[in-house]
């Protein structure tokens, strides 16, 4: 039996305080593994790192080119984002553009996970709606699918032609048949998979040919969307939006709950996926960073790579008490 392996590391002082266990995968553009730690065949719930799965059938109906979807759009269909102005707006205005509103959402509310947003919403005495929810582009690029393919208003049912339509881009992109799936924190159904199956399907975006087939023009304009808007994707200064700013926006990378990673690599022509055993959202930022480095899409020496494979860990008196790094086998 394989078993997870250490990926990262965390010391205070000279004594190694933490581990956190994990398991990788790196497919190349033919599905085939050319790197993987711990076990490749572990069933995994991808999470959020499946959005753009998800927003395949967006583009393969036709109903990004119906509804004239911009590449900003195509990007918030993918992203977990922070819920800052630039977001919120965004939702709103494409919603308006579909002659719909925030009621006609299914995702569910919650307060904004950027700080700074936060803390104003806090402070004007507003109370987070559903433009709010971090999946609320995602949901959007639902009801624009739902609209075109003219499904009834509940588009989160597990059976209604939207999420029908997303298990079949699932299924085939993954290579293999879901187990099951659970209920993600948005209501959507999370389809479960071998992490294998999700490299192999991150390899698939990697490679993809803008000049081929109706699948790959719409992986290719998906992950170049998330590779252009890394803000739209996620947030100022989170992990997404720094990776991909610091890879020259080469690259698509996306997080998911519960310390999952995945990355898709144009050059290299390499997907990756990742899972932290204990859902250590820290500990997956310095795994995939240091994976990126492994693969030659990172520099190590830049201030973003250095953040997440050399975390200064320091105390309330900025102190620095310890470091997070990534453990021996990712070097």
């Amino acid at each position: 039996m394989v078993h997870s392996v250490p990926l990262v590391e965390i010391t205070r002082g000279p004594i190694l305080e933490s581990i956190h266990y994990g398991d990788a995968v790196v497919c190349n553009a033919e599905g085939e593994i050319v790197h993987a730690w711990g076990d490749p065949d572990k069933i995994v719930l991808p999470r959020s790192s499946s959005k753009m799965l998800q927003a395949l059938p967006l583009i393969e109906s036709g109903a990004a080119d119906a509804f004239g979807l911009t590449d900003a759009q195509l990007a918030l269909a993918c992203a977990s984002h922070g819920a800052q102005k630039i977001h919120t707006d965004s939702v709103a205005q494409w919603l308006s553009d579909l002659g719909l509103s925030e009621s006609d959402l299914r995702c569910g509310s919650h307060e904004p996970s950027h700080k700074d947003s936060r803390r104003a919403m806090l402070l004007a005495g507003e109370t987070p709606c559903q433009l709010h929810n971090n999946c609320s582009g995602k949901h959007t690029g639902f009801l624009t699918l739902n609209k075109h393919l003219g499904g009834h208003s509940e588009y989160v049912d597990i059976d209604h032609p939207v999420q029908r339509a997303c298990l079949t881009a699932f299924q085939e992109l993954t290579g293999e048949t879901s187990p099951g799936f659970g209920i993600d924190g948005c209501s959507a159904p999370n389809h479960a998979v071998s992490l294998h199956g999700m490299a192999r399907a991150m390899g698939f975006f990697a490679g993809a040919n803008p000049d081929g087939d109706t699948r790959n023009r719409a992986a290719y304009r998906l992950h170049r969307a998330m590779a252009k808007h890394p803000v739209l994707l996620s947030a100022e200064g989170r992990a997404c939006e720094r990776l991909i700013n610091a890879a020259g926006n080469k690259i698509a990378v996306k997080t998911g709950a519960e310390a999952f990673f995945i990355a898709i690599l144009p050059e290299q022509k390499l997907g990756v996926a990742l899972k932290i055993t204990d859902g250590s959202t820290r500990a997956a930022e310095c795994a995939i960073a240091a994976i990126l480095v492994k693969l030659g899409a990172l520099d190590p020496a830049h201030p973003h790579a250095q953040r997440y494979i050399n975390w200064d860990i320091k105390n309330a008196n900025g102190w620095s008490t310890g470091r997070m790094r990534p453990a021996d086998v990712l070097n």
